[in-house]
């Protein structure tokens, strides 16, 4: 047994290795502060630059497809490396872009930083996380934590950086290099555990949730996606992340218009980063806890209050009921790439996780374009009401799914 631990205990500092490097990688998340220099340089429009973060959320999907597959063939260190050239590339040529139309910037930060950090993203969770079967909840919970403060704090240090004069060029370079060196060094200390670890019951210090006890089925992509559990469990969690992907679309606006300050309103988006990552390790803790089914029906639970709250707090123009709903709606965002993580390996197995992991985070894709709907809405009504009760019809809808989602 003391060889064991010994040999499981290396897995905590692959934990703390895989959250830096998520926080480095979750940088793309913070285009809402990125993208300001290049609106006042090149001219470029709200919806041009709008499209751009749509575009790099399918890019980031495409990407961990792309990863499973590196990461299967050339092993998760080569798969790493490509992932921290391609970012590095995006941010780095997005830095020297000059006199050029807008289709330039969906090429760099679009589809190079977004493919390279989809790549980053499911290779540090399938590779992590293999180290984690007694722990899913935990380990997913705590990664994601870090993939979901990267915009809070290196999107504050951006935004110091512009405004200093050090300027927008330079500090494109400096998160390019920053970036690339982080995901090498993750190349170089990550490792996954060997036929020689051993994982047994008695290494988890909390009971094994009886849904777990008989998980032995492997599935591979094809036979995942023949099952109905993976499709209702798909559009269920896009449906969730779309509330939280619309309400941080235009958040500080949102708190605006029932009459915050506009100090207030620029906290509130840095208090809705910080329940997001709560969010993520919160939830977490409770799947390894309860398990998968009644986690899942907690978030979806979470989420149709937060989505209730927001719209009461603008149909009767209500800042404390807004302060509320915002606080709870960052906290069901960040439950959703959680659950999906822990979901995916629940229900399908470790031995392809890489693989269906990829197939499952296209949820940030469908709730990408729900925010963009979400939008329209709010742009043909002139207020948020209707967007709100369109976001929480989604979470019934979701609720529905939810409940008949069944283990294969």
């Amino acid at each position: 047994m003391n060889k064991i631990n010994q040999k499981l205990s290396i897995r905590w500092t692959y934990l703390i290795v895989g959250i830096i490097t998520m926080l480095f990688a979750g940088v793309l998340y913070a285009w809402s502060i990125l993208k300001s220099p290049l609106s006042a340089e090149f001219g470029w429009s709200p919806s041009e630059l709008a499209l751009n973060f749509t575009l790099a959320m399918t890019f980031f999907c495409i990407g961990g497809l792309l990863g499973a597959q590196l990461s299967k063939r050339l092993g998760h260190r080569m798969a790493l490396i490509s992932a921290g050239v391609l970012s590095a590339a995006g941010f780095i040529l997005t830095a020297l872009l000059n006199n050029v139309s807008v289709a330039m910037l969906y090429v760099t930060y679009g589809a190079l930083a977004g493919i390279g950090i989809g790549i980053a993203y499911n290779v540090v969770i399938a590779t992590v996380s293999a180290w984690f079967p007694d722990k899913k909840g935990l380990c997913s919970g705590c990664l994601m934590m870090g993939f979901g403060a990267s915009a809070l704090v290196l999107g504050n240090v951006a935004d110091v950086m512009f405004k200093s004069t050090v300027g927008w060029r330079v500090t494109y370079v400096a998160l390019g290099v920053a970036i690339l060196v982080v995901l090498v060094l993750a190349a170089v200390i990550l490792k996954t555990p060997g036929a020689e670890v051993v994982f047994s019951r008695a290494d988890s210090s909390s009971k094994p949730v009886p849904e777990e006890v008989s998980e032995k089925q492997e599935f591979t992509s094809g036979q995942m996606l023949c099952r109905p559990s993976f499709w209702m469990a798909f559009i269920c969690i896009s449906f969730l992340a779309a509330v939280g992907s619309s309400v941080i679309s235009f958040a500080k606006d949102l708190v605006l218009s029932v009459n915050a300050p506009e100090t207030l309103a620029v906290s509130l988006v840095g208090v809705l980063s910080v329940c997001n990552g709560l969010g993520r390790i919160i939830t977490g803790a409770v799947f390894d806890i309860i398990g998968c089914r009644k986690t899942m029906l907690c978030a979806n639970a979470l989420t149709i209050g937060a989505a209730a709250v927001t719209l009461m707090a603008v149909y009767v123009n209500s800042l404390a009921l807004c302060i509320v709903g915002v606080c709870l709606t960052g906290m069901s965002y960040g439950a959703c790439p959680t659950i999906t993580a822990a979901f995916t390996s629940s229900f399908f197995g470790m031995k392809n996780f890489s693989n269906n992991m990829a197939l499952m985070t296209f949820t940030v894709m469908v709730g990408s374009f729900v925010a963009t709907a979400s939008n329209t809405v709010l742009e043909a009504t002139g207020g948020y009401t209707a967007t709100f009760v369109m976001l929480l019809s989604l979470t019934f809808v979701a609720l529905v799914l939810n409940i008949f989602i069944r283990k294969p």
